[in-house]
């Protein structure tokens, strides 16, 4: 029987220089496999690979890509404080009828004018 050959990890800057090899220097196919203990498909399917993935190398990222995402943050930010908002006025209006409907109307009226009033920063 024969033995199961052990799997070797190559990363992608070694995959990188391996066809680098091949389309600079000019060695061929059939030697780097043989050098590398590679099956040739594999090589034509890294090199295959770098053609595909090729222009990524050369987009930069742009600003209104950036920005987008940015301005999404900031939409579902805003959204967060409007639902916050809604929330607390629906409180203090609930908690002020309350009051209001006991006769203590002297302790809304104060938490009112404290509700009201804006916030020094």
């Amino acid at each position: 029987m024969m033995a199961k050959r052990q799997r070797r990890r190559v990363t992608g800057a070694e995959k990188t220089g391996i066809v680098k090899r091949h389309l600079v220097d000019k060695v061929a196919v059939s030697n780097l496999c043989d050098e590398l203990d590679l099956q040739p498909t594999q090589f034509y399917q890294w090199q295959k690979q770098l053609f595909e993935n090729g222009a990524k190398a050369f987009e930069q990222p742009s600003k209104s890509s950036k920005m987008g995402a940015a301005e999404a943050r900031v939409a579902e930010l805003e959204m967060t404080l409007v639902r916050r908002n809604s929330v607390l006025a629906e409180l203090l209006d609930g908690y002020l009828n309350c009051c209001f409907a006991n006769g203590t109307q002297r302790k809304a009226s104060g938490v009112q004018a404290a509700a009201m009033s804006p916030r020094s920063a």
